[in-house]
């Protein structure tokens, strides 16, 4: 359980649960009261915040909260992700194009 914290994407902030699942901070606090999700405390510049296991959120949102609101702000976020995404790999598909050419040139002279 302990390797899961510790996955790359398997948290996230409770900030980030709020703003991507439509989550308020009072459901936030009271699923892990009543043992739906578990939590680590972190700290930054003195502000606490709370980590979240990503694949229990989900599955809250999936139990409890699957109303149109929230699947539609879960769905805005899922959007602005792979956007952020695809901006990333075309630029790494530019600049591999342009070291494509580069070598291309090198190899003709």
């Amino acid at each position: 359980m302990e390797e899961e914290w510790r996955q790359k994407g398997a948290t996230l902030s409770d900030k980030t649960a709020r703003k991507e699942f439509g989550l308020s901070q009072a459901e936030i606090e009271a699923a892990i009261e009543v043992g739906q999700l578990q939590y680590r405390v972190g700290v930054i510049h003195g502000n606490p915040w709370l980590r979240l296991l990503r694949r229990e959120v989900e599955e809250l949102m999936q139990s409890t909260y699957n109303d149109r609101d929230h699947r539609q702000r879960r769905a805005k976020a899922d959007l602005a992700r792979v956007d952020r995404e695809l901006k990333h790999l075309r630029t790494e598909v530019a600049a591999l194009e342009e070291r494509r050419a580069r070598l291309l040139d090198d190899l003709q002279n």
